[in-house]
């Protein structure tokens, strides 16, 4: 495989997540990544923990990188942009900045740019990140490259751009959703006795098994409920009473409000360009 350099312009908690994940998967080592940051604390941290160069000087970065990954915060992406711009010929810019579309990305990229929405559990590995290419289109080889760099903290799907705002309301905003569903479990189980610690230990480990499950067998959620829930037990007892209170409208509701704000925030942004 060709030897690519990878420049993060921006080195908060998701390019972290990323340059630990493709350093433990040997997709790059230390002295093919640079991060840039303003901060100097950050920058020496990041150093200290993974061995990388980081400097504070943007277009340093973007000149030196091959893959361009932006992770800067929504309201300085204009003027980041602006500055690195002229340093983006011949670059393949991967931008993870929330509500900026790639209509506002091409301008100055020559090869190829592609939007990402990852989410909070690629810190640990577990991420869900979706991929969007620009109008004109990306090489496959640099639309297999990125996919690579994502997989290093998860797994990864190429959708259409006009699909990010709904990935946005599901997978984006889904481990604060799924938070409140162990918390509230863990509060049940207090509730019946069990010390905090237990209860969410046992909370936080059946979800994961839940999830592990469906994702290793690939079978539909209804059938593993169906599974657990046997004919006058416990489990159709407690569903009675989630299906009650309707936990079903409850989430999809979540996922469609999230979804619209997404929106609005995209229309935000692009009205004061």
């Amino acid at each position: 495989m060709e030897k690519k350099r990878i420049a993060f312009i921006g080195s908060g908690n998701m390019a972290e997540a990323v340059i630990a994940g493709t350093l433990a998967a040997g997709l790059f080592q230390a002295e093919e990544i640079v991060a840039s940051d303003p901060s100097s604390d950050r920058r020496l941290r990041i150093e200290k923990v993974y061995g990388i160069r980081a400097i504070s000087d943007n277009r340093e970065a973007t000149r030196w990188g091959d893959f361009i990954f932006l992770g800067v915060k929504p309201r300085v992406s204009e003027k980041v942009l602006s500055e690195i711009r002229p340093e983006l010929a011949g670059k393949v810019l991967v931008s993870v900045v929330a509500g900026v579309p790639l209509s506002r990305l091409t301008s100055g990229v020559e090869r190829g740019v592609i939007r990402a929405m990852p989410n909070a559990p690629a810190r640990v590995r577990y991420g869900a990140t979706a991929l969007a290419t620009g109008p004109g289109g990306t090489a496959p080889e640099d639309l297999s490259f990125a996919h690579r760099i994502f997989e290093a903290v998860g797994k990864v799907w190429t959708l259409d751009e006009k699909d990010l705002d709904a990935v946005t309301g599901l997978s984006g905003s889904g481990p604060a959703y799924m938070a409140l569903v162990i918390d509230a479990l863990a509060d049940g189980g207090v509730k019946c006795g069990l010390s905090r610690e237990i209860a969410l230990a046992l909370a936080t480990q059946t979800a994961l098994g839940a999830a592990q499950m469906l994702a290793v067998s690939g079978v539909h959620p209804a059938q593993l409920r169906d599974e657990v829930a046997s004919p006058g037990g416990t489990t159709i007892a407690g569903l009675h009473v989630l299906e009650n209170h309707r936990i079903r409208a409850a989430l999809i509701g979540a996922v469609e409000a999230a979804t619209h704000r997404a929106i609005a925030l995209g229309q935000i942004a692009s009205s004061e360009t």
